[in-house]
């Protein structure tokens, strides 16, 4: 009988190192996509977390390295538990990220209701992603200079945070984030949209690129003189930002925008997950 490789991270039969230190062990188990949060040795296993004082299961999460805001459902021992629910040694913990489709009515949620509108703000890194999905119809608040106090309590005002920083979703203020994967902004934009499965909310072109805000139509003639002389001969609709007077018109950055959709949803089509 042949053996299992091991692979670079140790034999399988070995342990994951274990978070923290104390006399008394806790053991985590993580599922689905939250495993992307976490270093390969503790990925599809379970993971001992040590300590000597009770601490809370959300800090223990995230300790682990798991924003809290990743989390939909937690077990400890097979029960649901609440995230201040205070760990006990040999404790089990299953943790598990949004459900998308299983009903989990009567089990203890650990995360706030959904959002009824979706309204993103995105932080300093992110600011392709935010023009583009602001150019298919989202709001989403971003600012170049903006600190971390300040996305954090736009998002405690009823966004969801896009952030490619971990540490981001981990404050407290944070009820609604998503750690976005991707680096190239399309892919993000195509993350985006299947993630929270926004296809069928496209809407292009119907908020400001600066100001985020609603277009509003206006009449051919109103365009005039503040647009070029060879659009106002093409272009029969018109729309203007009623706070910087920007007018936007479908040119040719629409017909792009229009491409990166579809290959979006191409890209969503071909996933065998989605």
């Amino acid at each position: 009988m042949r053996a299992r490789r091991a692979n670079h991270n140790g034999p399988w039969w070995e342990l994951p190192p274990a978070v923290g230190s104390g006399r008394h062990s806790a053991w985590f188990r993580f599922y689905a996509e939250l495993n992307d949060y976490l270093p390969a040795s503790r990925r599809q296993r379970d993971c001992p977390l040590r300590f000597d004082v009770p601490g809370s299961a959300k800090d223990a999460i995230e300790a682990i390295g798991v924003p809290h805001v990743a989390v939909d459902l937690l077990l400890i021992n097979g029960r649901s538990a609440a995230f201040d629910q205070l760990l006990q040694p040999g404790d089990r913990v299953s943790v598990y990220p949004v459900f998308e489709a299983l009903e989990i009515a009567d089990t203890t949620r650990v995360r706030p209701q959904p959002l009824r509108h979706l309204r993103f703000v995105a932080d300093v890194h992110l600011g392709r992603l935010a023009r583009y999905l602001r150019l298919a119809g989202f709001d989403c608040a971003y600012s170049r200079d903006a600190e971390d106090a300040a996305l954090a309590e736009l998002a405690a005002q009823g966004r969801i945070l896009l952030t490619r920083d971990l540490g981001l979703l981990k404050r407290n203020a944070v009820t609604h984030g998503y750690w976005v994967r991707a680096t190239a902004p399309s892919e993000q934009l195509a993350e985006a949209l299947a993630r929270f499965d926004l296809y069928d909310r496209v809407q292009p072109f119907t908020l400001c690129l600066r100001c985020n805000v609603p277009l509003e139509p206006i009449a051919r003639e109103e365009a005039r003189g503040r647009v070029p002389q060879g659009v106002w001969r093409t272009q029969d609709r018109f729309a203007c930002c009623p706070r910087c007077r920007r007018v936007y018109w479908r040119g040719s950055h629409y017909d792009r925008m229009r491409a990166m959709l579809a290959d979006c949803k191409r890209q969503r089509d071909a996933d065998p997950r989605a």
